[in-house]
């Protein structure tokens, strides 16, 4: 995979004031996080609009980015799946199958990395990888632009975002804007414990979250925060021997070999299957993974070990997890197409 080096210090920073042919105002674009979530980070060169965030949207959803005109970003990343997939493997360019499991795109901006391996920096940069992969979109960059430019509706679209023609810049900075807005932060978990219901839950999630947040399982080790991940990257020992590599494939190191990235848990329910490989089919097979204490597999984390639960916490435990689930989010219109 080949990724671009953006310099975002020679795109225009300023707001694009008006369109002349429309008279239309471009505004700030304010992202909707919750209070007791941290401030959204992000460049300098991707400040938020209204046109840069509905050019965005326009771009996840539009087909046009596959070679083959095939698939768009959201035929993998579905909002009533929290921008997730319910497949093992995704198919791309050609009917091509990929070889990891889509993730979820709840509250991606909060991301200090992105894909399984973490091999990615940043949103914008992320917008390049499925260009640039085979199995994907299999669009070449050069022939992305081209057929943005020939395209009227996309040329005065960045023109009103940008006061610019279409280009790569351009193309990353209005898809990782999109992208920032999808926030989730309403479940029935916030509502009681950052909004203070102490009423929202039933006795079984009340028990499965203290049990997530105990010493007996240590779930909340690196399921932490609330974004219910600490980003790092981890072997939970899915197996003995791994067909992919992971983490070691970005660095190098043996220490990274068969580690994944741990992901957020927020709209779990919505995001099976489970684990890089979509191996894992549902909630159950999860907890009884974990239970289990999983594969000795030389990289596996201190964390993971034999839990000797019974029925009623795997119960409770997978009843926390549900809580989790943000109805609000995937019917939200603003992030329909």
């Amino acid at each position: 995979m080949i990724i671009i080096l953006i310099n975002y210090s020679c795109i225009k920073k300023e707001i694009p004031k008006s369109n002349s042919e429309n008279n239309e105002t471009d505004e700030p674009y304010i992202y909707n996080a919750p209070t007791y979530y941290p401030k959204l980070v992000y460049p300098t060169a991707s400040y938020p609009t209204k046109f840069r965030f509905l050019l965005g949207k326009k771009l996840f959803y539009d087909k046009l980015l596959a070679k083959d005109f095939s698939v768009s970003c959201a035929s993998c990343h579905l909002q009533e799946l929290a921008f997730a997939e319910n497949k093992e493997f995704s198919t791309g360019f050609n009917g091509e199958i990929g070889t990891r499991n889509s993730p979820s795109l709840s509250n991606v901006g909060y991301n200090a990395s992105f894909f399984w391996d973490g091999g990615v920096p940043s949103l914008e940069a992320q917008a390049f990888a499925p260009l640039d992969n085979h199995k994907e979109f299999n669009m070449p960059y050069d022939s992305l632009i081209l057929r943005l430019n020939a395209r009227k509706e996309y040329s005065d679209f960045f023109k009103k975002a940008f006061n610019d023609e279409p280009n790569l810049n351009n193309y990353s900075i209005a898809l990782a804007i999109f992208q920032r807005a999808l926030i989730s932060g309403n479940s029935k978990f916030d509502k009681y414990y950052y909004q203070g219901d102490t009423t929202v839950l039933t006795s079984s999630e009340k028990n499965g979250y203290a049990l997530f947040s105990s010493t007996v399982t240590g779930c909340n080790n690196c399921h932490s925060g609330f974004n219910f991940t600490n980003n790092s990257f981890q072997n939970n020992g899915l197996y003995l021997n791994y067909a992919d590599q992971g983490r070691y494939l970005v660095t190098g190191f043996i220490t990274d070999f068969a580690k994944f990235k741990v992901p957020s848990l927020r709209n779990v329910e919505l995001t099976k299957p489970y684990m890089h490989d979509g191996s894992l089919k549902n909630l159950e097979e999860v907890i009884n993974h974990y239970n289990s204490g999983g594969a000795a597999h030389q990289s596996k984390s201190i964390h993971v070990k034999p839990l000797n639960l019974n029925p009623q916490q795997k119960t409770d435990l997978i009843n926390f997890l549900k809580t989790l689930t943000d109805e609000e989010f995937i019917n939200n219109k603003e992030f329909k197409p």
